[in-house]
């Protein structure tokens, strides 16, 4: 296994030191250019549609509400990347880590409008609900089925199967360190329960998401809050080492500036998914009046994950010494920080918070895999068989090393943001132009409806967005 380990690390450097860096920030900074600063300059619309996205008023039976395909994409986002992730980058890459971690989710928050909006404007009607994402829009808008079916066994793999190993791993560790249970007891009955609720369908997953999805977020915000005010006198200090190691001039680890972005977009990447191609997959599944809406809505997760709930894990970390021991990393880094802020209760808190953070991501990531399987072929035997593999994978990512699920994910990742980049790059001018054609029906004062036709050659590309739709 440590060879094994070994080999995947090689390649991981490779791959991110000269193609997915690169990637995601020159294309993220393209998009934020060519979008005129979406991420920033419809932020008030972002609020004004989360806001009204728990409305199911204009929601058909069986699809979803746009709040709720909000919750199965944060489902996936909000999980042990912000927890054990950012944790991580810091041991990995110092406090300056933190730093392009922001960056890539102020940036990202575009690359994802971009992917969420052409999500939504490449979406198919299955039956009485909405099925899309990169596959869907790679087939349809670059006419490459076979690219479109590569991208959706990476997704399947790396979310169904590998992702969730992560998340097995994590909370397996954290049951182990607080309460002295087996790993393997952890990881079955882990699989029990993801296994019962996702033989429910997507509904079933929409509904538990948007159940645990916000009050989970809202508490670990509290503690953090705590934890900042009761350091208050300490956070100038806290940002200027996350600036000092952004730019090499303090180095707390080997590797100065190159290790801080390198291992802070690399763990950014993991917990927001902007630009993997994970989240028009949920962004598809909604039903709203205009693509734009959903591509707004995700940019806004992109925000609160990086900037609300993966800075307060930083905060947590970073306000005490225990880090710059370098003797912890991962939800154990994490653990032992809250428990010298807040005392051993902290410890039974935090491992119940990453049981139902992991638990809410399992069945996100689950679901990217089972739209994605369908879009390869509608046959429920393919579907029952992937259940039982996701399920396995559970199990196996509770007992398996930290390292080695890790350095996987980091693979698959890289697999997933070249795949998914090739589609976005070459379809990005219709997401601007939707982008044109909604701010212009604002500026009417009207709710924006979206045609196809309004768009010259969109029409003979898509399924839906029809005269007769809506």
């Amino acid at each position: 296994m440590d060879l094994f380990t070994t080999g995947l690390n090689h390649i991981n450097d490779f791959l991110w030191t000269y193609f997915i860096l690169v990637l995601l920030i020159g294309v993220g900074l393209y998009f934020t250019v060519k979008s005129r600063f979406v991420q920033i300059g419809q932020f008030k619309e972002m609020l004004r549609l989360i806001s009204r996205g728990f409305s199911k008023d204009k929601t058909k039976k069986d699809s979803i509400s746009p709040f709720q395909a909000f919750c199965i994409s944060a489902a996936a986002r909000i999980g042990i990347g912000n927890l054990a992730g950012v944790a991580i980058a810091i041991a990995s890459g110092g406090p300056g880590a933190i730093f392009w971690m922001w960056m890539i989710g102020l940036i990202g928050a575009a690359t994802s409008f971009v992917e969420c909006t052409l999500g939504q404007i490449y979406k198919v009607k299955d039956g009485g609900r909405f099925r899309g994402g990169p596959a869907y829009y790679m087939e349809k808008g670059l006419n490459k089925r076979w690219l479109g079916i590569w991208f959706s066994i990476l997704i399947t793999i790396t979310y169904g199967l590998i992702f969730n190993s992560v998340q097995a791993n994590t909370v397996s560790i954290a049951f182990a360190d607080s309460f002295g249970w087996s790993r393997t007891t952890v990881g079955i009955a882990i699989a029990v329960l993801v296994g019962a609720i996702i033989f429910g369908g997507v509904r079933s997953i929409a509904n538990i998401s948007t159940l645990i999805v916000p009050p989970m977020a809202l508490a670990y915000i509290a503690v953090a809050v705590f934890v900042v005010l009761t350091n208050i006198t300490a956070i100038p200090e806290v940002l200027l080492v996350i600036i000092k190691g952004a730019f090499g001039y303090e180095q707390v680890v080997g590797g100065g500036i190159g290790a801080a972005m390198k291992f802070g977009i690399q763990r950014g990447l993991f917990a927001t998914e902007a630009g993997m191609g994970s989240s028009p997959n949920a962004a598809a599944t909604a039903h709203v009046t205009h693509p734009v809406k959903q591509g707004l809505i995700q940019a806004l997760g992109v925000f609160v994950d990086t900037f609300l709930v993966c800075t307060s894990t930083a905060f947590i970390v970073l306000c005490s010494s225990i880090y710059k021991t370098g003797e912890s990393t991962g939800i154990t880094l994490t653990q032992q920080s809250l428990t010298y802020h807040i005392g051993d209760w902290a410890g039974i808190f935090l491992s119940v918070l990453i049981f139902l953070f992991a638990f809410s991501t399992l069945l996100g990531n689950y679901y990217y895999g089972e739209t994605n399987i369908s879009f390869i072929k509608n046959s429920a035997i393919a579907i029952l068989c992937y259940r039982i593999a996701a399920i396995g994978m559970i199990i196996f990512g509770a007992v398996v090393s930290l390292e080695t699920v890790w350095r996987l994910a980091d693979l698959f990742m890289a697999l997933m943001v070249m795949t998914n980049f090739i589609a976005i790059i070459a379809l990005s001018k219709y997401a601007f132009l939707a982008l044109q054609d909604y701010v212009q029906q604002r500026k009417a004062g009207k709710d924006p409806v979206f045609r196809a036709k309004s768009i010259p050659g969109l029409e003979q590309q898509v399924d839906y967005w029809k005269d007769d739709d809506h």
